[in-house]
């Protein structure tokens, strides 16, 4: 037998992880063909859709048993209800349970016969009109949620509301007055270069809008227009709360698409990736409508409007996960692998999508970039605040009177966006904790709400700008619950890749769960939380317990530093 080194070993391993990415390009998708065919659990059916990918059974099994879409148990109509934070909120949680009443079916589960599954899912995207589920790819809300299930009242799913707020919208204009997409592309790919792009860009002082909050022309030029560079966009709008992307991408799709385009000519890339999350079926519809109208337009293609420019641009579907939002996550489930964070460096601009430069922008930040190529980088730095440039959607929750999602300029006051914009709660409730950019963002306490907008304002008070989501809690909730359902959360949600999170979610969980505060056991795991998780995940849960406990006061004792 011939020795085999460490060098060795290294080299066969980057190997096969080159053959599973490439043929992992298509490998979720084909799991997911393979799920819908049979109830069994993944290790009957995956590792014989990895041996027709040519990749060993483990690597198909993987992320089969990773994902919830594939993991889960399906029957022959498979039903996905929201347990996420607004849906929670509308009902506390009650409508799981009669969802369960009248389906006959508890979540997790399938019926005896194989009929009907039940999926228990974080955030659909109604949250503007929790709670809500999805019935195959059909969508029910509301009050009547079960009962449209059972079928006793017909499918309820309201368009989104949108407002915009600042008088001039960067992002709603295509949803609020028609403004056609795809006006600034052409003129851009035949009269422009990638520099002049990047300059507006950089001018503008445009953050990413997924939560980071990086800036992205230094996210672009970091990559170096090095050969094969890809450009991801990323349409895996978990937070629960936030529904933004949603209507962009539904309602606006070329817009995404012109941002994805005018993206991939700043950073020299020949390929885009459109990520949309399985549970926006609709929008993942809608993309992949709006790429087959660009390539017949011209947009797209080998030669883009008659120039040297080429240009591919894909839509995938996602498989269910949270942290597969996550930048090295996302790019990990698009190689066909389990939706893990991966240590950094090397940083995705140097190593990403198969070992290629990869920059990946939220689909909000992207849908921005043609106002400010058009317009210029410096009307966009005009808006906001001189730290923070630009406007930003706010997404407002079920328990809101006015519920819907808002164009405002950063650095607007949380309470005018409350009171004005969202008219306060519904039915004269009265506001107990709003939860601010996601379940790991951040809570206020009604009289916290006199604060900007903006991440270093959100930021100072223990809270975080994200997606922007504004989920309010009035005071039929018990605060005990409400922090149960964020450890809830946080150990159904954290990808289990370092031990910190993995087990320190659990701990929580049981710590909430129990009722009895944690005292320094709490201090203790908190802080090898934060400076252990490989993540913002694992690192962002005890800022947000903690935000919770100062917004309830003595209500949570012991959960407060």
């Amino acid at each position: 037998m011939v020795p085999v080194g460490p060098a060795d070993r290294f080299d066969a391993f980057r190997a096969l992880a080159g053959r599973q990415g490439r043929a992992g390009a298509r490998l979720i998708e084909s799991l997911a063909e393979a799920r819908a065919t049979t109830s069994d659990g993944p290790e009957v059916w995956a590792p014989s859709v990895g041996a027709r990918a040519g990749l060993p059974g483990a690597a198909a099994l993987g992320p089969a048993s990773y994902y919830s879409d594939l993991a889960a148990p399906h029957g022959r109509r498979h039903v996905r209800v929201c347990a996420a934070t607004a849906c929670f909120a509308a009902r506390a949680g009650r409508h799981l349970v009669d969802v369960e009443d009248e389906l006959g079916v508890t979540p997790g589960t399938t019926s005896p016969n194989g009929d009907v599954s039940v999926q228990t899912v974080r955030c659909l995207g109604y949250c503007y009109t929790g709670p809500a589920a999805l019935d195959g790819d059909v969508p029910c809300t509301g009050p009547g949620l079960a009962a449209q299930l059972a079928g006793r009242e017909p499918p309820r799913a309201p368009a989104i509301p949108a407002s915009d707020d600042t008088g001039d919208p960067v992002l709603l204009g295509g949803v609020l007055a028609g403004e056609p997409a795809w006006q600034t592309w052409p003129a851009t790919v035949t009269a422009a270069s990638p520099h002049d792009v990047c300059r507006e860009v950089a001018v503008s002082g445009l953050r990413g809008r997924g939560g980071a909050g990086f800036r992205v022309a230094a996210k672009w030029e970091a990559a170096g227009g090095a050969p094969g560079t890809v450009v991801v966009a990323n349409g895996d709008e978990g937070d629960p709360g936030s529904y933004a992307d949603r209507l962009l991408m539904e309602a606006d799709p070329g817009r995404v698409l012109e941002g994805l385009a005018l993206a991939c000519f700043a950073c020299g890339a020949g390929r885009g990736v459109v990520l949309v999350r399985s549970e926006y079926p609709a929008a993942l519809a809608r993309m992949r409508e709006a790429v087959r109208q660009a390539y017949a337009e011209g947009h797209l293609g080998p030669s883009v409007h008659g120039t040297a420019t080429g240009l591919d641009i894909q839509v995938v579907e996602g498989a269910g996960s949270y942290v597969a939002g996550e930048e090295t996550a996302l790019i990990a489930g698009l190689e066909g692998g389990r939706g893990c964070a991966r240590s950094r460096p090397p940083y995705p601009t140097e190593r990403g999508l198969w070992d290629a430069p990869t920059v990946v922008n939220n689909v909000e930040t992207l849908a921005a970039v043609p106002w400010i190529v058009r317009r210029g980088g410096a009307a966009y730095a005009r808006r906001g605040t001189p730290a923070e440039a630009g406007t930003k959607l706010v997404c407002l929750s079920e328990r809101f009177a006015r519920p819907g999602c808002h164009e405002v300029e950063i650095g607007t006051p949380v309470r005018r966006i409350v009171t004005d914009l969202g008219g306060g709660l519904r039915d004269g409730a009265e506001l107990a904790v709003l939860q601010v950019g996601g379940p790991l963002g951040g809570f206020l306490a009604p009289d916290a709400l006199d604060v900007p907008l903006s991440e270093e304002a959100l930021s100072a008070r223990g809270a975080a700008l994200g997606h922007a989501g504004l989920v309010a809690f009035d005071r039929r909730m018990a605060p005990q619950e409400v922090l149960r359902h964020v450890w809830e959360f946080a150990a159904a949600e954290s990808c289990g890749a370092c031990s910190p999170c993995r087990v320190g979610t659990r701990r929580g969980l049981e710590w909430a769960s129990a009722g009895a505060p944690p005292g320094r056991e709490w201090e203790r795991l908190s802080r090898v939380l934060v400076e252990a998780s490989l993540c913002a995940f694992g690192r962002r849960i005890p800022p947000a317990v903690r935000s919770l406990a100062r917004a309830y006061g003595d209500r949570l004792a012991g959960w407060a530093p």
